[in-house]
Parts: structure tokens; C-alpha cells; sequence
């Protein structure tokens, strides 16, 4: 008996040390979707909470949120604004606040800890937002920032974007009076400078430039170019001094030019610097001040088995750092506007390389209100609205802005087989003030730059050729392209109303979706050819009337085979913007040699060739000999920094938030692949390498996700954490049958062959 008391004092013992022990806290906060909102202000009175559970935590069975308005009172566990107190849930995302009435222009602290089946965490780190004047509507378009006490003036909404100094990789003299410096790297920047100079009313002539010359000079050859080149002088005084270049403001005539807020330093791009004095100086220091939108460099890898693809994703990647500085998705620094295009394709890498989502949401907000001409961008909304919804989980864009986003899909265009046009008098004073375009015009765009007809001077915003970007395409009343974003939009729509429990909008949005699909492929696919021709009235076929309806899976299933072939004749027939739905449509099929073989690519249409003439980040164009009037930063062009994870490794969310998400991967010839993806839920890591036959697989699944892992099914043997596995389920995916393997949150040790 006393042995039999003495096993189970030890049960208990073991029990409770078991049950007793704390699991590791959450951690990347966010509040109203801001991963730093004490350098913000919110206008929702009732923000929203998000946090990260690891990933070691299969299961979050509670949460626990303080809100207080001293953090000296959080730091005692105490809130006198919000203790939620044990609220048995698994969400981890958008939290809605439910304490007492949070005050206009205040500051708040808050903090989060969770519990799985056995144990609890600590508290989070504890996490500052302010609180600005509340039901504030960014419709206008207005960039509104906010003097917080005794800090500088933030944003609302959204991130502030901030001067980071950094010094030359190269500065050296050229000659008695004359320096040169490379800072490896072009930024929207200014120049600081600390100099000695024994002279008075000394000066420099500074020169700015994006490239350089051979013999260490800034190339001064200007052209009909936009790549950044400027001309400065700047007055010295005696002495030892700290000097900051002064650059004029920014000019555009686009309609929605954004101007830096009156508080920043002008900037330009410029990656080279050359300085020369009028006497003997010294320059005891040199920095590039560049602005940058905030940015962790951490969030994000990749490298794999190919240095071109590995060069092609830094480029990308780092133009997804440097071009969001003026809060806003713009289009380069010609214009400085946003284009809906161009927001979509960057908000697609941005949430590839960065866990950042407000300035995605404040340029979907702009752009509603304050739209570009082309058609085919209206329908760019509702790609942009689906696409945060299911990387953020939050449905507030969508209820916000639901009938504008009904409106933006163009069905009022449509004749009575479903099929939209703008040039058969439906276009009227009605339909351009319920897409927000009154007095305004619009027009189908298909791709940019536009050719250069027979006889014509080519203009500078034009390419050389009479096909340019668009391969040649002959525009009709019924485009092939318009409608095939028609019909995509209208897919997007159903799974919109779907979200929104708009239970007869999603019937009627999927019944008008298959009608268009049924005419595209009735009236617009040439049997005899086996490929789609650019529209009504017209045999033309182009590269763009069969990429966009591969992309957006509308070509029938036997026709796949004959649509690809003329696709892969026609190789890079396309813009930068074009190349993304060409790399799509082809991973879409299981071309992924091909389209690797685009990406990586040292032809004149690449993005090696951007690298080659020495831009830093994506350029507008291929190439000047296509666009003389380019800009060397325009993150239209940077889609392989989405297509890499989302298309190549095939991470992809199924449901909202990244709850549950598939992983395809297609490694074409590549050995080797290792690549870290953030999401709201935390990063997922994925490092694969190829032999033969032989898949070898890490993963780490973030903390409460699920996901479907989709391994060729010629793999037939699977181990995963060397234990033998047969699929869950079995699919025809991506040209071929894939094995699916369903796996909970957790590092896994994958073998297949």
C-alpha cells in the first residue's frame, strides 16, 4: 500500500510539472494589420488584434488580451481599458477590440498570451497604438498624418515611411578635385555630406545618376530616357560643416501624382555620386539618405541552383523595398502615380517578401475613388481586394466597398451573351460616375508600350516596332483580353458575395461567369487553328487573346495542348506587366522548365538584361530600345518575386489568412530550393533538393495552420519524418496527377521518390 501511494504521489508530480509547464508566448503583433503602430495612428474605434502562435503549438485552445492605457499598468497584468479574460477560440487574427470605448487622439497598450490543450504562455511583448480622430474615410485619397507628442508626424493607417543613411560601397578621388562614390544600389534618396573647407564662399557641382561611365563619372547623357540623372551646386562654407543636398520638388502633370508630405526631404533615384570642387577639399564623409516604407529584410529568402534566378529575386525584391517611399504603390518616379496593374503586381510580391499590409490597403482604397483610364485595370480592384482578403483575412475591404467592387467587374457593359465592350455606346455620363471615372475616358489597354505604325515617328513612351508590346494585337469591339478579365473578375465576385453571405450575388455572379466563358470560347477560339484570336471581326491571334485566357482558366481542357504550343512559339512577346500572367498561365499547365527558362533568361526581353545594363531595381520596360522613356524603378515589372513562391515552390492560401494553404511545388530542372515566406500566421519555410528521382523536403508549417502538400505522384514511396505515408487524396494538378499530403503545423523531414 505504501509503495502504491508512493507511484501515485510521483503520477501527480509528473502531472503537474507536465501540465504546469508555460508554452513559448506569441509573438508578431499587429493591430488594425500594422506591425508598428506606435509610428501610426488608427481612425477605427474598434481595431483589430492579431498575433502569431508558434509553431511548435498544433492547437490554440484560448487567448487572453489586455488593452490598458499605461504601460506601466500592462506591465502589472493589469488593463483598465479591456481584460478579455480566457475566451476559448482558435482564431488568432483580426480580434476585434471589445472594451470600454477607446478615446480619439490617445495612446494604448496591449499584449496577448494563449493556451493549447495542457498549458499557457507568458504574455506577448507588449505592443503601442494611438488612436486619431475615429470614422475617418480614406476615399478622398488624402494622405492625412497626424503630430503625435513629442515624435515626428506619422500616417494614418498606415506606416511612415523614414530617412535610412548609408554609406558608399566605393569612395574614391578621381582626380585633385573631383570624387566619385557608388552606394552598390539606387534609392529614392538625397546625398548628406560633411566637408572641410579652407576656402570662403566655396561650392561643388554635384552630379546624381542611376549610371555610371566606364572612368567613374555619373552618365550625363539624359536622352529621352526617365533613368535619374540630375545636376546640382551646392554652396560651401569654411570650415568643417554637415551638409544636406536640397533637390527642387518632384513635377508630374498625371492626374494622381503624389506628392511627398512638406516634412520629408525631396528625393530622387540615384545609385552614383560624382562631386567636383572648385578648390582642393576634403570630404570627410558621404551618405545616401534614402527613404525607404519599412521593411524587414529578414522576412524573406530565396536561393536555389540557378545564380541568374537567385540575381532575378534579389532585383525583384529589393524593388519591393524601394519603391513603396511615398506611402503609396506608384508607378515609378515619371509619374509618381498609382495604376491598379501595377498595385496588383506589387501588392503580389510585397506580401511575398514582407509581412506589410497597409500600404496595400491604402492604395486599394485610393485607387476606387481615384481610378487610371485603361478597362481592363478596373477589374485589377477586385483581384486586389480578393487577394488581401485571403492573405489578411479581413473582410473589411470587401464590406466596405462592395458595390464599387460590384461595379468595377464592368457588367453593365455586357451585350446579352455576357461579353463586354467599350466602344458600343454603353460607355455613358452613368456608367463612368458609378466606376468613379466621370469626365473621364476609358480604354482597353491589352499591354504597354504601345508599337509604332508604318511611316509614324516613334514616340517616346512607344516601342520601334508595329507589334510593341502587344504582339501585334488588333483591337476590336469585343477584345478577347477585356473579356477574359471580364470573366475572371466575375469569378472573383461570386467568391467575394460567397464571403460576404450574399447568397444570390454569388449565384448570379457564377451564372454570368459561365456564360462569358461559354462566348469566349464560342465566338472568340478558332477551331481550325486551335487558338484564340484577338476578338470579334478579326483572325489576328496574339501571344496576350491566349496567355490571359490560359491564366485565368478558360481554355477548355482539350484545347490546352495547341494554346500552349502557340504560347511557347512566341517567347517573351510581351511587357514586364504581360510577363506575369504569361508566367502563370504556363505554371498553371506544369511548364515550369519553360517558364523558369523566361525568368532566368539573359535575352534582351529578361530581367537579367535590367541587371546587364545596370539597373538596381525591375525597369519599366525590357529595355530603352522598347520604351525610350523608361524608368529604372517600377515595381510593375518585379513579378518573379511573387511567381517564385506562389507559382514555382506553389505556396498558395486555400482559406482566408492562411488558415489552411497548398504547396505545389514544380522545380522544373532546378536541384536546389530554399525559400522563406511570411504570412500573417507566421513564415513558412520550404527547402527542397532534387537528385535523380529523389525529393528531399524540409518544411516548417506555421503554428494553427494545415496544409495540403502536393508531391508528383510517380513519387510513390513517401516517408515523412521517417515514417511511411500514403496520400490523403489524389488530384490532376497543374498538367499532372499530384499525391496529397495533409500536414498540421510542425517541421517535417520529407523523402520522396
Amino acid at each position: 500500500m505504501k509503495f502504491k501511494t508512493i507511484f501515485i504521489l510521483i503520477g501527480i508530480i509528473l502531472f503537474t510539472s507536465l501540465t504546469d509547464k508555460k508554452i513559448s508566448p506569441p509573438s508578431g503583433l499587429l493591430c488594425e494589420l500594422l506591425r508598428f503602430p506606435e509610428l501610426a495612428v488608427i481612425t477605427d474605434s474598434i481595431p483589430e488584434f492579431s498575433w502569431i502562435v508558434p509553431n511548435n503549438i498544433a492547437e490554440q485552445k484560448g487567448y487572453r488580451i489586455l488593452v490598458a492605457s499605461s504601460e506601466n499598468l500592462l506591465n502589472e497584468n493589469k488593463a483598465d481599458f479591456w481584460d478579455s479574460e480566457k475566451i476559448i477560440s482558435d482564431n488568432s487574427i483580426n480580434i476585434s477590440y471589445a472594451g470600454k470605448p477607446l478615446l480619439e487622439n490617445s495612446s494604448y497598450w496591449w499584449k496577448v498570451k494563449i493556451w493549447d490543450s495542457n498549458n499557457d504562455s507568458e504574455f506577448s511583448e507588449t505592443q503601442k497604438f494611438n488612436t486619431s480622430e475615429f470614422d475617418k474615410n480614406s476615399s478622398s485619397g488624402k494622405s492625412n498624418f497626424v503630430k503625435l507628442p513629442n515624435n515626428p508626424l506619422v500616417a494614418e493607417n498606415r506606416q511612415t515611411s523614414i530617412f535610412s543613411k548609408i554609406p558608399p560601397k566605393l569612395f574614391v578621388k578621381t582626380s585633385l578635385n573631383s570624387w566619385f562614390a557608388d552606394f552598390g544600389k539606387a534609392a529614392f534618396a538625397t546625398l548628406e555630406l560633411e566637408i572641410n573647407s579652407n576656402y570662403e564662399n566655396d561650392s561643388l557641382i554635384i552630379f546624381l545618376g542611376e549610371r555610371k561611365n566606364e572612368d567613374n563619372t555619373v552618365n550625363k547623357i539624359k536622352g529621352l530616357s526617365n533613368i535619374g540623372f540630375e545636376k546640382y551646386k551646392m554652396e560651401l562654407n569654411k570650415g568643417l560643416q554637415k551638409y544636406q543636398l536640397e533637390i527642387p520638388p518632384h513635377h508630374s502633370n498625371s492626374p494622381n501624382h503624389q506628392k511627398l508630405a512638406p516634412f520629408y526631404s525631396e528625393v530622387l533615384p540615384f545609385r552614383y555620386v560624382e562631386i567636383i570642387s572648385q578648390n582642393n577639399i576634403d570630404i570627410i564623409q558621404i551618405n545616401q539618405l534614402a527613404l525607404f516604407y519599412p521593411f524587414d529584410d529578414s522576412s524573406s529568402y530565396f536561393e536555389c541552383s540557378d545564380t541568374n534566378l537567385n540575381k532575378v529575386w534579389e532585383l525583384c525584391k529589393y524593388t519591393l523595398k524601394a519603391t513603396p517611399f511615398l506611402g503609396i504603390y506608384a508607378d515609378g518616379n515619371r509619374e509618381r502615380m498609382p495604376y491598379e496593374a501595377d498595385a496588383y503586381i506589387q501588392q503580389l510580391g510585397h506580401y511575398s517578401v514582407d509581412k506589410e499590409f497597409s500600404i496595400a490597403r491604402y492604395t486599394f482604397d485610393f485607387l476606387i475613388y481615384n481610378p487610371s483610364w485603361p478597362t481592363e485595370w478596373q477589374m485589377h480592384s477586385i483581384f486586389m481586394a480578393l487577394k488581401d482578403y485571403m492573405s489578411t483575412g479581413d473582410k473589411e475591404f470587401l464590406l466596405r466597398n462592395y458595390k464599387q467592387l460590384k461595379n468595377k467587374s464592368l457588367i453593365a457593359l455586357a451585350r446579352e451573351d455576357g461579353l463586354i465592350s467599350t466602344t458600343t455606346g454603353k460607355v455613358n455620363d452613368e456608367f463612368l460616375a458609378s466606376i468613379n471615372m466621370s469626365g473621364k475616358n476609358i480604354q482597353d489597354i491589352v499591354d504597354w508600350p504601345k508599337g509604332t505604325p508604318i511611316g509614324n515617328t516613334q514616340a517616346s513612351n512607344a516601342g520601334p516596332t508595329l507589334e510593341g508590346e502587344r504582339d501585334g494585337y488588333v483591337f476590336t469591339d469585343i477584345n478577347t483580353v477585356v473579356n477574359s478579365f471580364h470573366y475572371y473578375s466575375l469569378k472573383i465576385m461570386a467568391k467575394i458575395a460567397e464571403v460576404l453571405e450574399k447568397e444570390k450575388d454569388k449565384i448570379f455572379f457564377e451564372d454570368r461567369a459561365e456564360k462569358v466563358k461559354e462566348s469566349i470560347n464560342e465566338k472568340l477560339f478558332d477551331y481550325s487553328k486551335g487558338i484564340y484570336i484577338d476578338g470579334e471581326g478579326t483572325n489576328h491571334s496574339s501571344l496576350h487573346s491566349n496567355m490571359f485566357p490560359l491564366a485565368f482558366d478558360i481554355v477548355p481542357d482539350e484545347n490546352i495542348i495547341s494554346v500552349k504550343n502557340f504560347i511557347k512559339s512566341k517567347g517573351m512577346a510581351c511587357s514586364v506587366y504581360g510577363a506575369q500572367y504569361l508566367l502563370e498561365a504556363l505554371f498553371n499547365i506544369g511548364e515550369s522548365e519553360y517558364a523558369i527558362s523566361l525568368m532566368n533568361s539573359n535575352s534582351k526581353r529578361s530581367w537579367m538584361n535590367m541587371i546587364n545594363v545596370g539597373s538596381t531595381m525591375t525597369t519599366e520596360a525590357w529595355d530603352e530600345y522598347y520604351k525610350p522613356n523608361l524608368t529604372w524603378n517600377h515595381a510593375w515589372g518585379s513579378a518573379p518575386a511573387n511567381i517564385i513562391p506562389r507559382k514555382l515552390v506553389g505556396i498558395e492560401p486555400i482559406e482566408p489568412g492562411f488558415s489552411k494553404f497548398r504547396i505545389v511545388p514544380q522545380p522544373g530542372e532546378l536541384t536546389d530550393i530554399e525559400l522563406k515566406l511570411p504570412t500573417i500566421r507566421g513564415s513558412i519555410l520550404f527547402n527542397l533538393s532534387v537528385y535523380k528521382n529523389e525529393w528531399k523536403l524540409e518544411l516548417t508549417i506555421p503554428g494553427i495552420t494545415k496544409s495540403e502538400l502536393f508531391l508528383p505522384s510517380k513519387n510513390t514511396e513517401v516517408k515523412i519524418n521517417s515514417i511511411n505515408q500514403l496520400p490523403n487524396d489524389k488530384i490532376f494538378f497543374a498538367g499532372e496527377t499530384k499525391n496529397i499530403f495533409i500536414l498540421k503545423s510542425g517541421t517535417y523531414s520529407i523523402n520522396a521518390k
